[in-house]
């Protein structure tokens, strides 16, 4: 099997932790497997860098800078690989066939990243040579070293997996995996043993740190990607293994929406209004295909044909509360919906969508977002220009 294996900065933070995840890749060597290496900077080391740039720096010079921690991560795996008789190399900016590259925007250049990538694999992984690679530090075509920004070197790991044909990417970091909350705040968390790709991202934009939401974007899906604790020992097992991968689709619900609306003026600062609708449509078991709110409504998206029965719900549920004073429904609703990967590292995303639609006089009735998708809600009759209009810019 070819594994990936990206070690974050708290997995190398000093030398007994170096010490074992040189053994983790020594053992995975042992056993037959080819073995790539992403190393992040040791620790701190970033932050420090950074910190000690107390003057004008320009982005070459703090470029330069910051990826001295990165270099030393690798040149310490290296020689503790050496030290266990695996055959090693470091690469690093600079180097004849270091892999990653990016383009005058400081993008990554898929095309040449791809094909140096390939060699890379070919020279080493298939020769049983483990390379071991500075994560989040990239080069341009006039060999200036750029980086990936933040989370690049999970970027890095999973980017390379993909590019080298790997059948498995190993984030190994400092937690047990992806948790069902954060042990530090709730009681009782738990490792989740399996988690989608979409599920993931979302969590990863809204605060969770496991997985940079940007190195997702990279995954294949016949491409298993693990993440798992410096302490397990062990790359080939254990953690949280992520699935499936992004699919980039617009997609026009088939079937009619009704909005209904149920408004109140105290709705913002009164506790669980929410939770009481969406329980009342629950305990009469309709279903809901998407909520938005405002300062003093909540509006629900149900099926068409569901619609009467769930305006009649959350009119009883009206009736019988002192925070809510009406409900309203609106009939004909067509929902438009784009979904990809790559949607929150595309600046202007929603004007690329919104401003068509403006330009063609389609009404908007609702937005809304995610990390990763954008629906927009249209009358029922202006559905197919919409769909057509938004097909164009993408």
């Amino acid at each position: 099997m070819r594994v990936v294996a990206k070690f974050g900065g708290t997995s190398l933070g000093n030398g007994e932790r170096v010490n074992r995840a040189a053994d983790s890749i020594a053992a995975a060597v042992e056993q037959g497997h080819e073995v790539g290496v992403v190393a992040s900077a040791m620790g701190s080391t970033t932050d420090f860098l950074l910190d000690a740039i107390t003057f004008e720096a320009d982005d070459a010079d703090e470029a330069e800078i910051v990826s001295m921690g990165e270099r030393t991560s690798v040149r310490m795996l290296k020689a503790a690989l050496s030290a266990r008789g695996v055959d090693s190399v470091f690469l690093e900016p600079g180097a004849e066939d270091w892999p990653v590259i990016t383009d005058e925007h400081g993008e990554v250049d898929v095309e040449a990243t791809r094909t140096r990538a390939q060699a890379v694999a070919e020279a080493y992984l298939a020769k049983g040579i483990v390379p071991v690679m500075t994560g989040f530090l990239a080069q341009d075509h006039a060999g200036n070293i750029t980086t990936l920004g933040r989370g690049g070197s999970d970027t890095t790991a999973v980017m390379l997996g993909k590019y080298m044909n790997a059948d498995e990417v190993v984030i190994v970091t400092d937690v047990e995996g992806v948790m069902t909350g954060d042990p530090r705040v709730v009681e009782g968390a738990r490792n989740v043993g399996e988690i989608t790709v979409d599920e993931l991202r979302n969590l990863s934009f809204r605060g969770a740190e496991v997985v940079a939401p940007s190195a997702l974007s990279y995954k294949a899906a016949d491409m298993n990607v693990r993440v798992v604790h410096y302490q397990h020992g062990d790359l080939l097992t254990g953690g949280t293994r992520i699935e499936g991968q992004f699919e980039n689709l617009i997609d026009l619900r088939e079937g009619r929406l009704s909005c209904i609306t149920v408004a109140g003026r105290a709705i913002r600062n009164t506790p669980g209004v929410l939770a009481q609708l969406t329980t009342a449509l629950a305990d009469a078991d309709l279903n809901v295909d998407a909520v938005s709110s405002g300062l003093d409504s909540v509006t629900f998206y149900v099926d068409a044909d569901l619609a009467q029965e769930a305006e009649t719900v959350l009119h009883d549920t009206v009736v019988g509360s002192d925070t809510l004073s009406s409900v309203t429904v609106e009939d004909d609703i067509a929902v438009i919906r784009v979904t990809g990967g790559e949607i929150p590292n595309q600046p202007g995303i929603l004007r690329q969508i919104i401003n068509p639609l403006s330009d063609q006089h389609i009404t908007l009735h609702d937005v809304i977002t995610s990390a990763t998708s954008i629906a927009v809600f249209v009358d029922w009759d202006d559905r197919e220009e919409a769909l057509r209009t938004v097909q164009q810019e993408f």
